[in-house]
This record gives C-alpha cells, sequence and structure tokens, in this order.
C-alpha cells in the first residue's frame, strides 16, 4: 500500500500552535463550504469512510471538518451494534441505506470496515464471514464506484504510546468518559491482533478504485489538517458563483412585551 497522506511523522517537530491551526483550519472551511455547492449545485455522491484504532482521532477529524457545514449535506453516520434483524440481513446491508443519494456528502465513523477489525479481532464473528466480507467487499465498492459515488478511505495510524495517552486521559474527564467503553479496554490488550487484522484487511481490499489513504495521527491537529486537504484535492469542485448577497429592506414594528406567561431561561452571572 503506497498511497499515505502525511509522511512518517518527525516526533522533534514541535505541534502546531492553536492559532496557527486555527487559521489553517479556518481556510479549510472555506473551501469545503466551495465543495458543499458544488456537491449540491451538481448533484454529487460522495463516501467518506474513516477508520482506525481505539484513540485514533476519527471523531476529531469528523469534528474538524463537519463543524462549518450543513448537516444536511454532510451526513455523518455511526451505527450502533446491530439488531437481532440487522444481523440475519447481508452484512453490508445495513451500511448500503446509508450511502449517499445526489447531492450528499456521507462520512462513515467506522463502517462496514468493522467485520474486518473489531468484529473479527472481539470473536463476533468466524474467520469464514471475515474471509468472504474481505473477498465480497472490492466489487461492492467497485460498483459503488461505477455508479458515480466518489469513494474516499482513510485510516489514522497512531502509535500505542499516543494511543495509551489518549485513553489514559478519558478516565478523569467527565467530557470524555463515554467515549471509554469496556470494548475500549478489552480491545487494548489486542494491539498486535490488530495490526494483523489491519494488514490483512489493506491487502484484500486496497484497490485501484478504492485505495486506503493511511495519515498518520499522533499530532491530532496537523492531520485534521492533513486529511482535509487531501479530501479537498481529491475532488475536481469548483466554486458556485451565488451572485453579489445583500440583505434587503424591512420594516419592523414597535416591539411589544413578551408574554408574562413564557418561562424565561435564566441568564447566568460571568
Amino acid at each position: 500500500m503506497n498511497q499515505v497522506v502525511k509522511k512518517k511523522r518527525n516526533t522533534d517537530v514541535p505541534a502546531l500552535k492553536r492559532k496557527e491551526y486555527e487559521q489553517k483550519l479556518r481556510k479549510l472551511h472555506v473551501e469545503l463550504v466551495k465543495l458543499q455547492e458544488w456537491v449540491k449545485r451538481e448533484g454529487k455522491k460522495i463516501c467518506v469512510v474513516f477508520e482506525g484504532r481505539d484513540g485514533a482521532g476519527k471523531g476529531g477529524v469528523i469534528k474538524a471538518m463537519t463543524e462549518r457545514v450543513s448537516p444536511r449535506v454532510f451526513r455523518v453516520v455511526a451505527l450502533a451494534a446491530p439488531t437481532e434483524r440487522e444481523k440475519s440481513q447481508i452484512y453490508v446491508q445495513r451500511y448500503m441505506q446509508h450511502f449517499p443519494a445526489g447531492g450528499e456528502i456521507v462520512i462513515f465513523d467506522r463502517s462496514w470496515y468493522n467485520r474486518a477489525g473489531v468484529e473479527r479481532v472481539m470473536g463476533f464473528c468466524t474467520e469464514d464471514q471475515v474471509k468472504r466480507f474481505l473477498s465480497n467487499v472490492p466489487p461492492i465498492e467497485k460498483t459503488m464506484v461505477e455508479s458515480g459515488i466518489v469513494l474516499l478511505k482513510y485510516w489514522l495510524e497512531v502509535s500505542p504510546e499516543e494511543q495509551t495517552n489518549r485513553l489514559t486521559a478519558r478516565i478523569d474527564d467527565g467530557r470524555k468518559i463515554w467515549k471509554l467503553s469496556q470494548m475500549d479496554l478489552d480491545s487494548y490488550t489486542r494491539w498486535d491482533d490488530y495490526t494483523r487484522a489491519r494488514d490483512d484487511m489493506f491487502r484484500a481490499t486496497n484497490s485501484a478504485w478504492a485505495p486506503w489513504f493511511v495519515a498518520r495521527s499522533d499530532n491530532k491537529r496537523q492531520a485534521r489538517l492533513n486529511i482535509i486537504e487531501h479530501l479537498l484535492s481529491s475532488i475536481p469542485y469548483k466554486k458556485v458563483s451565488r451572485g453579489t448577497v445583500k440583505l434587503p429592506k424591512r420594516k419592523i414594528a414597535r416591539s411589544k412585551p413578551l408574554s408574562a406567561s413564557l418561562k424565561i431561561v435564566p441568564e447566568a452571572e460571568c
């Protein structure tokens, strides 16, 4: 596999300062809005897959990518565990219903590749099911691409040391503790098993029509910028002219006080 978003990280290079990161991200947000408007106008279909170990930074990339665009165009799909009915379906069936229609960009926060990763490592499927999946996925993805879907698959590669730092930081952080499930704890001990599963997945599904792109993610801010820049460079979008935007004149009648029956949210002390 030779598609790599970012060169091997030099650990001597300091992390991006927040101000510099935000300035660069702001420019990328402008481009993402241009992409959004082009996708809407042209009826394009974009599908973006994010995979990686727990703590690799998938959520942070997705948040950075979507915080300034319309959720009606950029749809994030993060499926829960399958129901009993879904377990009886063709494996990829529950994902296919979320594939993009014209004018949509669908982002999968983990995807059908769960079968090649967590399900395989944690024993939720058989080896025969994994082999069948790895053999079936390339033609399915070829059908997606031939139907007009632009499919981009990203693997976020985090080091074991950085993964430990990030998972440890979740333990005492009330904002992040929900990210540390029992599954995450069980998975943490199986680094080598995940490595073997990852490599098998790459060998079987890194196709000419749907290659994997690997982004080293120890430096979270830089990884976000790298991936967004790569995504934008992979889609030949053009700026959609909106003409001159100007607020029209309006008349406002003399305001009346709010009804005393309404409940008012208390204002917090600063």
